[in-house]
This record gives structure tokens, C-alpha cells and sequence, in this order.
């Protein structure tokens, strides 16, 4: 692997400094960048038409690496809830799967400034035949089933809300999600607004988004997610450079520019939250 050779310290022992440097300076002289993503539109995908990861995520991180002359986004496919671990385990050097910034979350890793925020809704079967417009359906419904994606928030959405464990229904991914929905397996995929409209559009066939829906409420206030890059607690020089990089784009035009074919418009930039709110929220 190109980088730093480091001499040991007594004891075996590397330079901390020079280890919270290492990933950054090895990502400039190799000039190539490795994200972690779980194949989830609009977000972070592999696109078969160019062969390419893109999404909103790898697209604002070729914009933002683009000054330490990194000329490849090389993409490391996981599973959503193996996302954290593959990142600690070094299998990729950035999370760069549009991942909610969440407190628990924040106790494993490091989170950018966001770059988005988003509110919630339903996929359901053609004319929701059980009427499902919210977590509060479900739970009233005694038996109805919700689908969600393995590590994504809405698992604990649906507890927070009180519908049972039992009745929870966990999928590896938001297209199986969407198939067991449309299979009966389950009555309603719970997902971002934006993952379930870009299912949507690229052809849910016998499924709808659940329309009205009402907004979730957690201690009155209305949720809404904001995704940002995650990254090891050591890599804190790449994580400030990241960070100094989106400051100077996100909420300009360029922004907009890269994240409107994925669906985005100006309604949904973060507006001034920051990692650290979040995190301490």
C-alpha cells in the first residue's frame, strides 16, 4: 500500500499523530478514494448504464476530494448495517451511503457536517389496502407488518412508536424491502421519502407510496434525517478537510447542480445543522 513509511517506536508502538494522518496521506498519493455503500438510491448506487458509483454521496465526494488531486472513487459494496463495522475494519476509508447522523451512531464514528436532510414515508401495496399512513396505523393495526432495512433508523422508529418487535420485518436491502411488500410478506416499507420516490420511479410496479402520510413525532417534534459521511474516529485530518471542503458548497448552486438528478432540490439542504448538534442530540 503507497503512504508513509512510519519507523516504530519503542515498544512497537506507531506515532499517534502520524497514524490520525495516515489515511489522508495515503489518499493523496494514491490519488484514490474508497467509499462504503450499500447500494441504496438516490444516495450512493452502482450505475450499470456507466459502470459507476454515483449517487448523492459519491458525487459530493468527487466534488470535495477533487483538490487532493484524487482522480479515482473506488466503491466497496455492504450491506447497510455492516456499513460501521467494514469502516472500523479499514475495508474502505469513508462511509459515503447518505447515513442519518444518529447519537448512537456518533458513539462508534465521526460524522461530517450533513449534506442533506429528509423526512420519512411509506411503501405500500397498489391501494394500501390497510389503509397505512403512518406508525400510528401500524400499531393500531394489529396485524400489520413493517418492513425495514437491517441498520437503518426506521427500526427504531417503529420501536420509539410502540409497533411490536414481532411485527417488524427486516430486510438486507430496500429492494428486497420493496419486493416483500409487493410479495405480501409485509404491509408497508418504512424508508426515507427520497429512497421510496426513487424506487418508486424506476418502476414499482404493484407498490405506491402511502399517500397522505403523516409525519413521525418523537417528543413532539417532527424527525427529520440528515445523512452525512462517516469516518474513523482516527482519521480526524481527512474528516477536517472534508469538512472545510462542504463548507464552501454545501446550499450553493454548485450543490444543487450535483444533487438535483438524484431528486434533491434546495428544500432538502441541512440549513446550518452541524455533526456536533446532531450528535448531541
Amino acid at each position: 500500500m503507497a503512504g508513509l513509511i512510519l519507523a516504530p517506536l519503542a515498544g512497537g508502538c506507531r506515532d499517534e499523530a502520524a497514524l490520525r494522518m495516515d489515511t489522508l496521506q495515503r489518499v493523496r498519493q494514491e490519488g484514490k478514494l474508497r467509499i462504503g455503500y450499500a447500494n441504496e438510491a438516490p444516495y450512493a448506487y452502482f450505475d450499470l448504464a456507466t459502470r459507476r458509483v454515483t449517487g448523492e454521496a459519491p458525487e459530493i465526494a468527487r466534488a470535495v476530494t477533487a483538490d487532493l488531486g484524487v482522480r479515482e472513487i473506488e466503491g466497496v459494496l455492504a450491506e447497510f448495517g455492516a456499513l460501521i463495522p467494514g469502516l472500523k475494519a479499514r475495508r474502505f476509508d469513508v462511509i459515503a451511503a447518505g447515513m442519518y447522523i444518529l447519537p448512537e451512531r456518533c458513539r462508534e464514528i465521526s460524522f461530517s457536517n450533513p449534506t442533506y436532510r429528509v423526512g420519512e414515508a411509506f411503501m405500500v401495496a397498489r391501494g394500501n389496502p390497510k389503509g397505512l399512513h403512518g406508525y400510528a396505523d401500524v400499531v393500531r393495526q394489529t396485524d400489520a407488518r413493517l418492513a425495514v432495512v437491517a441498520g437503518a433508523v426506521q427500526r427504531s422508529y417503529a420501536r420509539s412508536t410502540g409497533v411490536p418487535d414481532d411485527r417488524v420485518i427486516v430486510f438486507p436491502d430496500v429492494v428486497s424491502a420493496m419486493e416483500g411488500v409487493a410479495a405480501g410478506r409485509a404491509d408497508a416499507y418504512a424508508a426515507t421519502s427520497a429512497t421510496v420516490n426513487d424506487l418508486l420511479a424506476r418502476g414499482g410496479g404493484k407498490t405506491e407510496r402511502a399517500e397522505p402520510f403523516e409525519d413521525l413525532r418523537i417528543n413532539g417534534n417532527v424527525v427529520r434525517g440528515y445523512g452525512a459521511f462517516g469516518f474513523r474516529r482516527e482519521d480526524a485530518a481527512l474528516l477536517a478537510v472534508f469538512n472545510e471542503a462542504l463548507s464552501h458548497l454545501i446550499g450553493t448552486p454548485r450543490h444543487l447542480e450535483l444533487v438535483r438528478p438524484f431528486g434533491f432540490t434546495d428544500d432538502e439542504f441541512p440549513k446550518g445543522a452541524t455533526a456536533a448538534a446532531l450528535c448531541a442530540a
